[in-house]
């Protein structure tokens, strides 16, 4: 029963873990890059699933939808950014206040708490009618997407506004010092960050049939959950493998959360099991460091 579980767990952990990879890439700026810990992402997520949706069944071509969803997203986060820079409200404050207001935005955009995308023409729909396996083509498309968006960010952060943006994060006043405007740095890697957020909205609300007002929850946690996974596979010391680390993690993320509810994991316990994930992987390698530096003080 077990092996059987694991394989079936397989595609549907390569198909949701790389569409939710790129939140893990949008998490992967902001909290390692930037240093900024902002919770828009739970409300840029169903921001890009309710932009999407709504256009698709107002007529929109999906790939438009998709763009503006995109826009819509990186304007959240420039939006967080701009709380953060110009107001100087506290970096999770301004988190927390966009993430709220966009909850209402994602209502009154879509109308009501829920749109079914069933009966529409989404962009997976011509891979879905493809005389093969589902899973077949959309992997296939999910993983040329989740690629191409790494190798772009691999590029971009290594392009000068990339090295600025990285020295923010690692030391805003240095950077200062040098003329390069740090709260720029922050609005723009916010925009990004909440823009590759959006994308995967609108890519999971096309993959699962419909878009819901509360689909962003615990979306931040799923997110850290993936790139601490990630980083435990391929370390942080380079760009390439943070972000190789954020997809990679999310497939395993989304893999052991499959095989559990396979095994008999209530759905309603997914977010304490991550919660508790998360705690685990943060606060263990605390207290080893702890235990290591009362032991070396002791001489032993």
């Amino acid at each position: 029963m077990l092996l059987s579980s694991f394989f079936r767990t397989i595609p549907i952990s390569l198909e949701q873990g790389l569409a939710y990879g790129l939140v893990a890439l949008g998490i992967v700026i902001t909290f390692r890059i930037l240093a900024f810990p902002d919770l828009t992402v739970d409300g840029s997520f169903p921001l890009g699933a309710a932009v999407v949706a709504r256009l698709i069944t107002e007529g929109v071509p999906p790939v438009y939808s998709i763009i503006a969803a995109v826009i819509c997203g990186f304007m959240a986060g420039c939006c967080t950014g701009f709380l953060n820079t110009k107001l100087k409200i506290n970096s999770l404050l301004a988190g927390i206040l966009m993430m709220t207001i966009l909850y209402s935005v994602n209502l009154r955009i879509m109308g009501r708490s829920n749109i079914q995308l069933l009966t529409v023409n989404t962009l997976l729909t011509p891979l879905e009618n493809l005389d093969v396996n589902r899973f077949i083509p959309i992997i296939a498309f999910f993983f040329l997407v989740a690629l191409c968006i790494k190798l772009l960010t691999d590029m971009f952060l290594h392009t000068q506004i990339g090295f600025a943006m990285r020295a923010t994060g690692d030391n805003e006043q240095m950077i200062r010092t040098l003329g390069v405007n740090t709260d720029n740095m922050t609005v723009l890697g916010l925009g990004i960050s909440n823009g590759f957020v959006a994308l995967s909205g609108a890519l999971v609300a096309q993959d699962q049939g419909f878009s819901d007002v509360g689909m962003g929850i615990g979306m931040i946690v799923a997110g850290l959950a993936s790139i601490i996974i990630g980083e435990a596979l391929f370390g942080k010391k380079t760009v390439q493998r943070l972000t190789l680390a954020a997809i990679v993690g999310s497939i395993i993320y989304k893999f052991i959360i499959s095989l559990g509810l396979r095994l008999g994991l209530a759905p309603t316990d997914l977010k304490m099991a991550t919660g508790v994930m998360v705690i685990l992987a943060l606060g263990i390698p605390a207290l080893r460091k702890e235990k290591e530096g009362k032991l070396h003080l002791r001489g032993v």
